[in-house]
């Protein structure tokens, strides 16, 4: 696709509309949420509201 990518992200879910070669995220924006409202203690309680599947 070669689209432009967001500088400093990187994304390992290639089944992702956004997903670039090299882990990159072309999406223009992201939302990262917590399932505990607004914080999370760990990596596991978060996720990327952005994610599109292909």
């Amino acid at each position: 696709m070669n689209k432009d990518v967001l500088e400093g992200v990187l994304c390992e879910v290639n089944n992702c509309v956004y997903w670039e070669e090299g882990n990159r995220c072309s999406a223009n924006e992201i939302l990262v949420t917590s399932h505990r409202g607004h914080r999370a203690s760990n990596v596991e309680e978060t996720d990327c509201q952005t994610f599109k599947r292909e």
